[in-house]
């Protein structure tokens, strides 16, 4: 896979925990990708790309690393993505 809905990814990664709050968070205007705002949830995302995300008075900053197929346990999305705010590449 190399590419995959914007809306699925921040699912999957478990950003949110619900597909629709994930559409309703990009619709709003809350992601950016690689510096762009993105209000289309079906937007592709591929690896290498920069999320930028407004959520709960606070933002994160992922890298997009990889991908899946279905939601998994924590310790599954966290190998999608690296956290570019905590100081890790």
């Amino acid at each position: 896979m190399e590419r995959q809905r914007l809306d699925k990814w921040l699912w999957h990664a478990r950003v949110v925990k619900a597909r629709a709050s994930a559409a309703a968070l990009v619709e709003a205007g809350y992601v950016r990708i690689n510096g762009v705002r993105e209000k289309a949830p079906g937007h592709s995302v591929k690896l290498g790309d920069v999320l930028t995300i407004g959520l709960d008075r606070s933002v994160r900053i992922l890298k997009v690393v990889g991908f899946s197929e279905r939601r998994g346990d924590a310790a599954a999305a966290r190998v999608l993505y690296d956290d570019l705010q905590n100081g890790k590449p």
